[in-house]
């Protein structure tokens, strides 16, 4: 989810890209027709002309290489992640450019 002034401005989730069908084997095989939920959520505001400029983003997993560089692209200022991805690359470029990242924890 993507935030901006304390409101929800974009949604994504993990799967196929709007219009194509789903993977359909085991949860556990690679799925080569999947969209990352950031990508989705910044597609989603780009194709509706809404500015992810200094936006916050919300995310169950910390963010791949190649979607924090969308993220770095696409002007969002902080990511917040529950779990940490297997690869910390994508992390670690956020902060190299300087995007505040948060593991946040259940209480």
């Amino acid at each position: 989810m993507v935030l901006r002034d304390g409101r929800a401005i974009a949604w994504g989730y993990n799967g196929a890209p709007p219009g194509l069908p789903h993977c359909d084997h085991p949860v556990d095989e690679i799925c080569d027709n999947a969209t990352h939920a950031e990508a989705n959520a910044i597609a989603f505001a780009a194709r509706q002309g809404i500015s992810t400029d200094g936006a916050i983003l919300l995310v169950g997993v910390s963010p791949c290489e190649g979607c924090a560089r969308l993220i770095i692209a696409a002007g969002i200022s902080e990511v917040y992640f529950r779990e940490a991805y297997r690869d910390v690359s994508g992390v670690d470029l956020l902060r190299q450019a300087s995007i505040e990242t948060y593991h946040v924890y259940d209480a």
